[in-house]
Order: C-alpha cells, then sequence, then structure tokens
C-alpha cells in the first residue's frame, strides 16, 4: 500500500458538514465524541472515490460504523481476510459488486447472503440495495460500492475492525488515511489524529 495523498482540511470540514446535514435530516443521532475518518484514499479525487465514517463502536469483538457516500462516490475493489461485515442501506439506496477471489481473475459463482436469504451470485455481479437492505461478506469477498442518487447512508456491522491491516485492495496506488494539509482549522479531529 503506498503513502496516501494529502486532503485539504477544508474539504474534510465541509464533507462532515455535509455528513451531519444527512444524518440529522434522517434521524441519526450521533454519540459524543464519536471517531470519524474522512479519506479520498491517497487518490486525490473525494468526489470520486472515497468516503465520510463514523466509528460508533471499535470493540475487540465487534464493531460498527455509519458510511455517508455522495453521488458518484465509490470505496473501489477490496477485501477483508478477518473482518465479516453487513453492509446495510440506512438510508438512500446503494450498489455493491462482489468477486469471490481476486477481481482481476477468473473466479467461480459464490454464496452470498442478501436479506438474510443465502443465493448463488456470479463473481462481479452487481446488487442494488435499498434502504433497509443489507448484503452480508464473508471474510475474503471482494466488494465495491457507490451511492445511487445524490447520497446514501450506509451501515456497517461487523467483527473487529482493523483499517491498518485488514483492508486489502486491488489497487496499489491507494493508502488508507490521506495526509491533511491544514489551510483552516479543524471542525472535528479525524479519527488517525486523536491521540490514544
Amino acid at each position: 500500500m503506498k503513502d496516501p495523498g494529502e486532503m485539504k482540511r477544508s474539504e474534510i470540514n465541509r464533507a462532515i458538514a455535509r455528513a451531519l446535514a444527512c444524518f440529522q435530516a434522517h434521524g441519526w443521532v450521533l454519540p459524543p465524541d464519536a471517531p470519524w475518518d474522512v479519506t479520498d484514499l491517497g487518490l486525490g479525487d473525494f468526489s470520486r472515490c472515497g468516503a465520510v465514517l463514523v466509528n460508533l463502536a471499535l470493540e475487540e469483538e465487534y464493531s460498527e460504523k455509519l458510511i455517508y457516500l455522495t453521488c458518484r462516490q465509490t470505496i473501489p475493489r477490496h477485501c477483508h481476510k478477518k473482518k465479516k461485515e453487513d453492509v446495510i442501506a440506512r438510508a438512500g439506496a446503494f450498489s455493491i459488486q462482489v468477486w469471490f477471489g481476486d477481481p482481476n481473475q477468473w473466479a467461480a459463482d459464490g454464496i452470498l447472503q442478501v436479506n438474510n436469504k443465502k443465493r448463488r451470485v456470479a463473481s462481479g455481479a452487481v446488487l442494488h440495495l435499498a434502504a433497509g437492505e443489507r448484503v452480508t461478506l464473508e471474510p475474503g469477498v471482494y466488494h465495491a460500492f457507490w451511492a445511487l442518487g445524490d447520497e446514501a447512508i450506509l451501515g456497517e456491522v461487523s467483527t473487529k475492525n482493523d483499517d491498518l491491516h485488514d483492508n486489502f485492495f486491488t489497487d496499489p496506488n491507494i493508502g488508507r488515511f490521506p495526509k491533511i494539509e491544514e489551510d483552516e482549522p479543524p471542525f472535528i479531529r479525524l479519527l488517525g489524529e486523536r491521540k490514544p
């Protein structure tokens, strides 16, 4: 994984403000002092690639987060070797593309749980999930997802989350946490900026 690029603090502040407005419009009340994460994955184009994430629970046994995406914003192809997760459309809708093996090689169909029902899915298939719908991703299932419409709030409930060691992107140019150019004061300090 390469060193991530830089994001401007003003861009991060705008993204947080937009996410907060969307959360409030949909009745999401966040816990006090929740850890935030805003990333362009080091690719330098936050409007196209990246997300705003709010960690609601970061425990040893489980994690929960909200993911805010805008139109045309994608979380690119990746998998987790340890983490099992449910990705849930909390507001708006999203699409998710799944691969049962390396997306750059042929892979057989697999079994995926969608809305608590197992079904056979072709590797590379795109699923569209409306508000309230969910998909369960086992470790090793590659996936990419994006909002359908102007914005979406996704929920993620998972086993232990380890963003530093358990995100395996197919694009070698991706870096998980960007460096920040301080062009204005921070609205909220991000997860990677907090002192233990």
